[in-house]
Parts: structure tokens; C-alpha cells; sequence
């Protein structure tokens, strides 16, 4: 039995079964989307709904921060929703490829959580991540979560992984 046939990797039948470099790339963008998805729905969940440390856009009314964190919870869907058609397109393929999959999960999530600790907190000041005097220790709490996911991601991605792994 050879590796395409296990379902993990044996490439795309439309590229000859090379499982090349369109293939790796998919598996990376599945993940990716997949991440953004997991990540928004976390923060969405966790810090909008449970917490309420705060909603998407908060300079404006409650009644527009509900409307902002609907909006921001359907582009997490979209993003979740993408990610796994992709995903059970490459199984259909047998191009799934765990590690870069995983991989792109990671720094989908990471690059996320990044750029909303410092383009939508910092820059663009939509949100806090919590209203406290000192935000400091939650401002480099989420962005050292976000970095470690970036940089645990491009380890596997830049791992060398045998042939059909």
C-alpha cells in the first residue's frame, strides 16, 4: 500500500499524484483559515460573551458593540467554514499533509491573535482586551500567546518531514 493510498499524502491526482507544491500549500491554507476561525470564535466566546471584557468595536454605543461582535462572529465562521471545505477537499485528494496542516493552523491563529493585539487594540484602538488601569500584563499576554503560536508554526513548517508524512 502506498501512502497515497493510506489517505495522508500521495498527492493530487490532477498534478500526476506528485503531491507538489499547490498541495502543501492547501494544506497550509486549510489550516491557516481553520485557525482564524478557531481563534475568533475563542475570543468571540471567551472575552465577548463570557467575560464581557469587551465587543468588537467599542467606542460607540452597547447596541453597535452587539451589532460589531455579530459581524466579527460570522467572518469567524466564514473563516472556520472555508478552512474545513479545504480540508475535505484535500482528503478527497489524499493530499492531507498533518504537519503542514497543523502548521498553518497554528500561524492562522497566531497571526490573528497578533493582529489583533496590535492593529485593532493599538492602532486602531477598537477594543481593549479588558478595561483595567493597567492593560500592560493582558496586552503582552496575548501578544506572547500569539507569537509562540507564530513561531510553534514555522517550526513545523519548517521541519524537514519525510516524503508522504
Amino acid at each position: 500500500m502506498s501512502a497515497g493510498d493510506a489517505g495522508v499524502s500521495g498527492g493530487d491526482r490532477g498534478t500526476g499524484g506528485t503531491g507538489g507544491p499547490g498541495e502543501v500549500g492547501r494544506n497550509i491554507v486549510s489550516g491557516a483559515l481553520l485557525g482564524v476561525g478557531v481563534a475568533a470564535f475563542v475570543d468571540e466566546t471567551v472575552f465577548h460573551q463570557l467575560l464581557h471584557w469587551h465587543h468588537f468595536y467599542d467606542r460607540s454605543t452597547p447596541a453597535a458593540g452587539l451589532v460589531s461582535d455579530g459581524i466579527f462572529h460570522a467572518f469567524g465562521w466564514f473563516a472556520t467554514v472555508a478552512g474545513l471545505f479545504l480540508f475535505a477537499d484535500l482528503r478527497r485528494r489524499r493530499s492531507v499533509r498533518p504537519a503542514r496542516w497543523w502548521a498553518g493552523l497554528l500561524l492562522g491563529a497566531g497571526g490573528f491573535q497578533l493582529y489583533d493585539g496590535t492593529v485593532q487594540h493599538k492602532l486602531l484602538r477598537l477594543h481593549q482586551i479588558r478595561y483595567v488601569e493597567d492593560v500592560a500584563a493582558y496586552d503582552w499576554t496575548w501578544n506572547v500567546l500569539a507569537a509562540a503560536m507564530i513561531v510553534a508554526g514555522l517550526v513545523l513548517l519548517r521541519r524537514r518531514i519525510p516524503r508522504g508524512a
